[in-house]
């Protein structure tokens, strides 16, 4: 219990993981916490993952997570049959987890690109979205909020920033697909002041 105390992220992730491997569930850690992974690190306080979850894989994936967690499989399954994200709650860490099912094709495209990275302090070992993906989720984001926020803007530049060697034919293709390819533009040129 003490080391979950020193790393509570990293216990998260240790835990949320060794459930979905023991249910057979592809998913790959998304969101800030795969930006920070892959630019440029800040604290955040929950976590996203994108997960190849079905319906029939609800009950078996709340099991799985264990007396630790507060997980309705009621809402698990709802928010999948309506392709909606849904979230679980690590209580010994007070922890959130927003799972976002993965029923597009960028989705299945981040799943099959993503790579394995330590992350927190324990540097457990996760799946997380590349560079390039978590780019491309980062604008979609930044559009489908409004164009305001300052924070997801400010994750577009480092992950330019700190990673020169992106795949440019993979993300202009799905910027194009995204609907995102004005916004990377202005992205790049922000980032090359």
């Amino acid at each position: 219990m003490s080391g979950a105390n020193m790393d509570p992220l990293g216990d998260t992730l240790r835990d949320l993981t060794a459930a979905l491997s023991r249910v057979g569930i592809r998913y790959a850690i998304g969101g800030s916490l795969a930006s920070s992974a892959r630019s440029i690190w800040r604290t955040t306080l929950d976590v996203d993952i994108i997960a190849a979850i079905a319906p029939a894989q609800a009950q078996a994936f709340v099991q799985s997570l264990g007396k630790d967690w507060y997980a309705d499989v009621d809402e698990v399954r709802n928010s999948l049959a309506a392709g909606r994200s849904f979230n679980v709650i690590h209580m010994r860490n007070a922890q959130k987890v927003d799972v976002f099912p993965a029923r597009e094709p960028f989705h299945r495209a981040q799943l099959d690109r993503a790579t394995v990275l330590p992350l927190g302090e324990g540097r457990v070992p996760c799946v997380v979205t590349t560079a390039e993906d978590i780019l491309l989720a980062k604008l979609r984001w930044y559009r489908d909020g409004g164009e305001v926020s300052d924070r997801q803007w400010s994750d577009i530049g480092g992950i330019l920033a700190q990673n020169p060697d992106l795949d440019w034919e993979y993300v202009n293709l799905w910027a194009a697909r995204l609907h995102v390819t004005d916004l990377l533009a202005r992205a790049r040129v922000d980032a090359e002041k």
